[in-house]
């Protein structure tokens, strides 16, 4: 597959700045990019990377001097990047129809042009949808519905009644669906508390590898459109997700958790029972949130706090030596003075 700069600037909405005829076969990283490959460039960290690449032409949000190639120049190199990514990257391998080594249950209901690897199971009354791919060790629980053009990667599980949307990804080793964290204490004993309630993930999500998706006590988890998450994410019983919310990997969402549309979560944050975070808040990485957020707040740290003040909390933090000794020192100068006087 090939495309001409002209095709390509059209594409990402830029303009050609040298040959617009040039032919571009692929994609790559500054570093490794060779003849008929275009890369980006837009962080000045990267300028010796940029003297010495092999790129045919860049993409970039102005024209610069150390590359004499063809440019593309865009708003959003690192946007546009993607998306000429996507002209070029590798379809999702399918396998050729149903597999006979697959199990599927008499009463599922299976769309148009579905691709299902060997030892996939689909269980009873299960619907799945039209261009479907399950792949190899996939287990999809009994009243289970995938909607159209969904891609489930091998030995995912989504468990009984869990019902996911069109057009999402799940990612190798996932689990939809597993009971929620729920017990009573009676004296010494732990009590289960049924968990009765489902998931639901709506059109577009992509559900990184390892992440653990936890059926509410009743209700449902919900995790609606567009939502992004890394590998390694828990979240708990009955927490909302609101739409194109990005969750980077180890972060962890306590029980009933209300996220707000466009949050930013950052890795290994952990966030406890029951806050809620407005739309468009950040969490700085391996922060600890146990209070409610509100719309557009910025916070990092454990106890998290406003992102600035966590700032200058840290700066603070390999100071505390001198402090502590020169405070120690001033203690003493004072005793020696109260001495003096008397």
């Amino acid at each position: 597959m090939a495309f001409t700069l002209r095709q390509i600037a059209e594409i990402v909405g830029g303009h050609v700045s040298g040959s617009d005829e040039v032919l571009i076969t692929g994609i790559n990283a500054l570093g490794e990019a060779s003849e008929g490959d275009i890369s980006f460039f837009s962080d000045a960290r990267y300028r010796e990377a940029l003297q010495k690449t092999k790129a045919s032409a860049l993409l970039v949000s102005r024209e610069t001097d150390l590359y004499t190639g063809p440019q593309v120049v865009v708003s959003n190199p690192a946007l546009s990047y993607a998306r000429v990514a996507a002209l070029f990257a590798s379809p999702t391998p399918r396998f050729p129809a149903i597999s006979d080594k697959a199990f599927i249950h008499e009463s599922s209901t299976i769309g148009k042009n579905v691709s299902i690897y060997p030892l996939a199971y689909v269980g009873k009354d299960a619907v799945i949808g039209d261009n479907v791919i399950l792949f190899p060790g996939v287990f999809v629980g009994d009243r289970v519905e995938i909607g159209n053009d969904t891609v489930i990667y091998p030995n995912v599980t989504v468990m009984q009644d869990c019902r996911i949307g069109s057009e999402v990804i799940i990612h190798a080793g996932t689990v939809v669906g597993s009971d929620g964290f729920g017990f009573v204490r009676d004296g010494s004993v732990n009590v289960k508390i049924p968990q009765m309630g489902t998931v639901q993930i709506d059109d577009q999500v992509e559900i990184g590898a390892n992440n653990t998706i936890d059926r509410a006590a009743s209700g449902k988890t919900w995790i609606k459109r567009g939502v992004k998450t890394d590998n390694l994410v828990q979240i708990a019983h009955n927490v909302v997700i609101g739409e194109d919310t990005v969750i980077v990997a180890q972060a962890a969402i306590g029980g009933s958790v209300h996220v707000g549309r466009g949050v930013v979560i950052g890795g290994q944050v952990a966030i406890a029972d029951h806050v809620t975070v407005e739309d468009g808040a950040m969490i700085g990485s391996q922060s600890g949130v146990a209070k409610s957020l509100s719309r557009g707040e910025v916070v990092s740290g454990t106890p998290a706090m406003p992102h600035r003040l966590w700032l200058k909390t840290r700066g603070l933090i390999t100071r505390f030596p001198d402090f502590a000794k020169r405070l120690r020192y001033l203690e003493k100068k004072m005793d020696e003075w109260e001495k003096d006087r008397k």
